[in-house]
């Protein structure tokens, strides 16, 4: 097999993995259902892809872990902004203005 012959079965495959998931659902339908244990863990998956990709950047700084980062109090401040009033526009409010706060205060 040449380079660009496996090159294209390399783009089927990833294609077929990505797209047959998602699609038995659909085909499916309700042929099947999940358990209950697992509808209720399937409930927290946007929130954990959401962590995953929002916390490294928030922590980390030129790769390593920095306790005086304006971004770690801004988004310590947008959580408990969050868990407090429930508000979907106050805690990006108030995290840009302690995020802005703290890069106008603290040297670069």
């Amino acid at each position: 097999m040449n380079y660009d012959a496996s090159l294209w079965l390399i783009f089927i495959l990833l294609g077929l993995a990505t797209t047959l998931p998602r699609a038995s659902f659909i085909v499916l339908g309700n042929r099947f259902s999940l358990p209950p244990t697992l509808q209720r863990a399937l409930r927290y998956a946007p929130a954990a892809a959401l962590a995953a990709i929002v916390v490294p950047d928030i922590v980390v700084v030129s790769g390593q872990i920095d306790p005086v980062n304006p971004k770690l109090a801004a988004g310590i401040a947008a959580i408990l902004v969050a868990m407090r009033w429930r508000n979907p526009w106050l805690p990006f409010i108030v995290g840009m203005a302690v995020l802005l706060g703290l890069k106008a205060l603290l040297p670069a």
